[in-house]
């Protein structure tokens, strides 16, 4: 397992607790509570300039460290969005990409440039995306390329107030808020009571007393990985497997919570855990025995057909199914004929002569 892997593990495993890592870090945990708060209110008290784009803004994000679901929830709100006659954009910064500028996501575009995470929304959703650090110009650049856009999805921009946004999502995992304290103590990275329109818990059951809805999480069949580049989502049934030396490979967050799922469907798998957007060099299973190698589709997205590590026809993508209920997407719906309902009202008084 990789050096990062094990210190992420360790960390992981301490913010369930107030142990005695947790009490070791917590005056820097303090500190950076310290700075997160007053970067927050310093755009609340008008110390720093707060800028709104001419559509409403959906920011999906979480109050802890790592992923909590905020990629499939980004997905199925940019889908529902889709179904219901919109046409949004996707924001996101592209975390852990070479370029530093503003750049629009193409099917074609290396994940390396334009970050993982963006590419898989892009390809998942078919929706306009541009990744940069800057939200604002980020939403303004998708603006000026797609003016056709009703509505821009901001992946994980809670903490990062300078873009005004009309409706906030808030994701939680089975993790809820760990042992509740700030970095590096504990998984928080915003306070755990702040506001928010909506909240969507993935995870089995509420992982915290707020309330909100759940998501349906599944594992789809293994495709191919050359048919899963070509659109393809049929394959064979995970159950089919069950005879096969299978080895499943995961570089995102939380990567046991995948390798559980899988021997959930009933596989008996070796697994290999890599870090977070791990960058493919190499093939690290090149040399193992498996018969079937199984990828997540965030690693499957830095292994485009041509490349020599996509070669190994042993090499499956499994999709995660994320569907939140029924009822999220209709309060989203509220919300946002709200929001369009409050600007109308505000531009007639606008233009109503005293």
């Amino acid at each position: 397992m990789p050096v990062s892997v094990r210190v992420s593990t360790r960390l992981q495993a301490a913010w369930t607790r107030r142990g005695p890592l947790a009490c070791l870090l917590w005056p820097l945990s303090c500190l950076y509570r310290a700075l997160a708060t007053l970067h927050g209110r310093a755009h609340a008290w008008g110390l720093r300039r707060t800028e709104r784009l001419p559509c409403p803004v959906i920011v999906v994000g979480n109050v802890v460290a790592g992923g909590a679901g905020k990629t499939p929830t980004v997905i199925a709100t940019v889908r529902a969005l889709q179904a219901a006659g919109e046409h949004p954009g996707i924001v996101s910064r592209g975390y852990g990409r070479t370029g530093r500028g503003l750049c629009e996501v193409t099917p074609d575009s290396p994940a390396t440039q334009v970050g993982d995470e963006p590419l898989l929304m892009r390809l998942r959703t078919g929706a306009p995306v541009v990744v940069g650090r800057d939200r604002v110009a980020a939403g303004r650049l998708l603006l000026a390329r797609h003016p056709d856009l009703t509505v821009i999805v901001c992946d994980d921009g809670l903490q990062h107030p300078r873009l005004a946004r009309d409706i906030e999502v808030l994701v939680f995992d089975e993790r809820g808020i760990g042992n509740g304290w700030w970095l590096p103590a504990g998984p928080l990275r915003d306070d755990a009571g702040r506001r928010a329109d909506l909240v969507l818990y993935n995870a089995p059951a509420p992982s915290t007393t707020r309330p909100g809805w759940l998501a349906r999480r599944a594992l789809g069949p293994a495709i191919p990985l050359a048919a899963w580049w070509s659109g393809a989502r049929a394959g064979r049934p995970l159950p089919a497997l069950a005879g096969a030396r299978v080895l499943a490979v995961a570089g995102i967050a939380h990567p046991q919570r995948y390798f559980g799922m899988l021997r959930a469907a009933g596989l008996q798998v070796e697994t290999l855990a890599l870090a977070d957007h791990h960058v493919y060099t190499e093939a690290p299973w090149a040399n193992h025995p498996a018969e079937v190698v199984l990828l997540t589709e965030k690693d499957a997205v830095k292994l485009p057909p041509g490349s020599a590590l996509a070669d190994d026809p042993r090499l499956h993508v499994v999709a995660l199914d994320f569907e939140p209920d029924p009822h999220y997407h209709l309060a989203l719906q509220r919300r946002l004929q709200g929001v369009r309902a409050a600007q109308a009202a505000q531009e007639d008084r606008r233009w109503t002569p005293d």
